[in-house]
């Protein structure tokens, strides 16, 4: 099975999607949601090497496309064993303990989306002086704290992609608020920043006026309430943009059956499959994301060529990443998976995630 290295055709995209999420669900299988964590080893050649994959948070059906990549990219690295551990809350200090207890089960290879940046350090730091490769994929640890990020795309643009949708179905001016996940989310801050650089220095959105920000913590339920605020807060309000699955997701269902619906337009980052209702009853027109599987895939190869000694994180260094081919690393440590697509009704129904 092939992933999708150059974005191809629908159909190779299609068939390579339908079989990384249907490894993610068997990845997932063991989901322990008492312990809030999920196991199982793979087998596969390399000796005892063991890779672990600590998401934000569990159940999230993005970061279950993400860990099918992971699996997938562990046993072709070569990898004895992979495993997921981590929160059911995206928390600031919930990972820490799942990181601890990969420090004394002698892992070697964490690879890590941090909840809080700096939250996370210490116990990552303890993890390195045990021996881990430290890999942050998808939200960034504080640099000092890890060997390389996997990043979905250059940060920059994924803000700026954002900020243009909204302005085109808001007409270019109005009032607009962003719902995001977590308040400490690395990910998060840094394209809310470079939102509102563009919004402030962009001649073409001079019209348009950032109003609000708030956070539903990649929680559903809380994530349905503040979209709710924010329209019962801001009754002239065009536009929402949500920057994260689950709450753009949110946001859709509660405009669905609203008086909003077809008046207050939403954009953001989300997955195809949960947002296709939402598209065709004209909800959301578009809305953006990379592909995630890719993460998790990049990341497993980046680990085993820490292990290996053949890149150390540093500007320049190169590895290979499977199927995906060379990959380079960038200043601080970057690593960049992929450009983003931008989805509507003419072409959601030829991706499957």
């Amino acid at each position: 099975m092939m992933l999708n290295r150059k974005n191809t055709g629908p159909t190779g995209r299609l068939a390579s999607l339908v079989a990384i999420t249907a490894a993610a669900a068997l990845a997932l299988t063991a989901c322990n949601s008492g312990s809030g964590s999920t196991g199982g080893s793979s087998p596969a050649a390399g000796g005892d090497l063991k890779i672990t994959f600590i998401p934000k948070q569990l159940n999230n059906p993005y970061t279950d496309v993400v860990l099918g990549g992971g699996k997938k990219g562990a046993q072709e690295a070569g990898f004895a064993s992979s495993q997921v551990v981590g929160p059911l809350e995206a928390s600031a200090s919930s990972q820490v303990s799942f990181i601890n207890a990969e420090t004394q089960a002698g892992t070697n290879v964490v690879v890590i989306a941090a909840n809080d940046p700096d939250a996370v350090c210490t116990a990552l730091g303890e993890a390195r002086s045990a021996g881990a490769k430290i890999v942050a994929f998808d939200s960034d640890a504080n640099p000092d704290c890890r060997d390389v990020f996997i990043s979905q795309v250059v940060a920059k643009e994924v803000a700026l992609i954002q900020t243009k949708l909204i302005s085109e179905q808001i007409g270019g001016s109005g009032e607009i608020a962003i719902l995001s996940a977590t308040a400490n989310a690395t990910n998060q801050n840094e394209w809310i920043k470079f939102m509102e650089e563009e919004l402030a220095s962009n001649p073409a959105y001079k019209d348009i006026k950032l109003v609000a920000k708030v956070y539903g913590d990649d929680n559903d339920t809380k994530s349905f309430q503040e979209a709710q605020g924010l329209l019962q807060a801001h009754p002239s309000l065009k536009g929402i943009i949500s920057p994260t699955t689950v709450g753009i997701a949110a946001t859709a269902r509660y405009l669905s059956t609203s008086a909003y619906k077809g008046k207050v337009a939403l954009t953001g980052l989300g997955l195809p499959n949960e947002m296709r209702p939402f598209v065709k009853d004209g909800t959301v027109k578009e809305f953006a994301l990379w592909d995630p599987a890719q993460l998790g895939y990049v990341a497993a190869f980046a680990g085993k060529a820490l292990q290996d000694g053949k890149i150390s994180g540093a500007e320049g260094d190169t590895f290979t990443a499977g199927e995906l081919g060379e990959r380079k690393v960038e200043k601080g440590g970057l690593v960049i998976v992929g450009p983003p697509t931008v989805f509507n009704a003419e072409n959601i129904d030829k991706y499957n995630f």
